[in-house]
């Protein structure tokens, strides 16, 4: 979840870059005269096109990933006992649903005590805090990533 979120971000971010960029080109070419305009006006819509590119090579690099995932992922299913663990403890108190997220991790950690565990997250604001990383590694999630980098370095390492 948290990578699809993020590529949601990066899609909006990419799409206001092209929309500030397009619009900027739209000023340029108005100027007839300027050599200087006209230049920056073809560079402009170089990066229109390494904007796309980078875009799309993010999803493949997001997809791969998640392909290389897909045989060692387990999804984590919501129950009673994790709404009420998650109503007892605050580990992240700016943001529910990350707490919420925090404590499905934790139960499933828990139920898994003999399982290699590794926590990947760009979110280091709220999953770096202290708490929350003695949390993690209290039910043996000792690895954990904030770069997908990282993560998919180690990942191809237990091959």
């Amino acid at each position: 979840m948290e990578a699809l979120s993020a590529l949601e971000d990066e899609i909006k971010r990419r799409n206001r870059f092209f929309g500030e960029m397009q619009k900027q080109i739209s000023q340029l070419k108005r100027d007839q005269t300027s050599p200087s305009a006209q230049s920056l006006v073809f560079h402009l819509e170089e990066a229109l096109t390494e904007n796309e590119g980078l875009l799309n090579d993010i999803n493949v690099r997001l997809f791969n990933a998640l392909d290389l995932l897909v045989t060692k992922v387990e999804m984590i299913q919501l129950t009673a006992q994790i709404l009420r663990e998650n109503l007892n403890s605050n580990f992240i108190e700016e943001d529910p649903t990350d707490n919420l997220i925090l404590n499905c991790i934790l139960n499933h950690a828990h139920l898994q005590p003999n399982q290699v565990k590794v926590f990947l997250s760009n979110n280091t604001k709220e999953f770096g805090l202290p708490s929350v990383q003695n949390a993690l590694r209290e039910v043996g999630i000792t690895k954990y990533f904030s770069r997908t980098e990282d993560f998919l370095g180690w990942l191809q390492s237990q091959s």
